[in-house]
């Protein structure tokens, strides 16, 4: 009579890990042996960050404002931002971005006169804070404006105008030039940071949608500076305070 064992693979199963440290010294490696391989690519790296893509006819500076509310760099910022989110979310949901929003700390440098690089991007948004729309309610446009009032800085704006009486109340409030409706839903691009609570803007925590649109802010703005020629200037008021 035949017996007919059946074979089946022994389970394992990892009961300890070990490691150590190893220190980047003469024992393990030369220094000049690493510098040697490091060195072709971080001349290709440099290479590409510092290739001129365009050219800012003068610098934009997020300490110098226009009226105490807006800045040039802010201005661009928020605009670039509001097409190229624009257009993304068009693509993806058939939906238009109605207001684009950030905050002024996150400009971390000057774009100077002269030649615009990829590294020019990097410097001025070195985090990777990628884009976001929000949908929310005309309800909390209004936070947005009151928060605004309260924090006065120049907070990057686009596609909203907001216009403070002399003591700081909200007199009027309008998206693309029409009056802002309590309970209308816009779509408010911003980053990734901002739409996590971040500098305390809680209102984008009231959201009735978010679309994450993976893209990258720093990466949005190499793409629009290869796209132009000559950065604008732009001066517009979009928040405005009555004396």
């Amino acid at each position: 009579m035949a017996a007919v064992v059946a074979c089946g693979s022994n389970k394992l199963q990892n009961t300890q890990i070990e490691g150590k440290q190893l220190p980047v010294t003469a024992e393990y490696a030369d220094v000049a042996d690493i510098e040697d391989f490091v060195k072709p690519y971080r001349q290709h790296i440099n290479k590409e960050l510092d290739s001129v893509i365009a050219y800012c006819p003068e610098t934009l500076d997020k300490s110098k404002t226009i009226n105490g509310w807006q800045t040039t760099i802010g201005n661009l910022m928020a605009d670039v931002t509001f097409d190229k989110a624009d257009n993304l979310l068009m693509q993806r949901e058939h939906r238009h971005v109605d207001i684009c929003f950030m905050n002024h700390g996150g400009i971390r440098s000057i774009i100077a006169k002269g030649p615009v690089t990829a590294r020019t991007a990097f410097e001025i948004m070195p985090f990777e804070n990628a884009v976001v729309v929000i949908a929310l309610k005309g309800e909390q446009l209004g936070e947005i404006a009151r928060y605004l009032a309260k924090e006065h800085k120049p907070h990057p704006l686009s596609g909203m105008k907001v216009v403070f009486d002399k003591d700081g109340n909200v007199k009027e409030l309008t998206v693309q030039g029409k009056p802002v409706q309590q309970n209308k839903i816009y779509n408010v691009a911003t980053s990734d940071y901002l739409a996590n609570g971040g500098d305390n803007m809680a209102f984008f925590a009231k959201g009735v949608s978010r679309y994450d649109l993976d893209y990258k802010l720093r990466d949005l703005f190499i793409d629009y500076f290869k796209e132009v020629d000559t950065l604008p200037v732009i001066r517009t008021e979009r928040i405005i305070q009555e004396k």
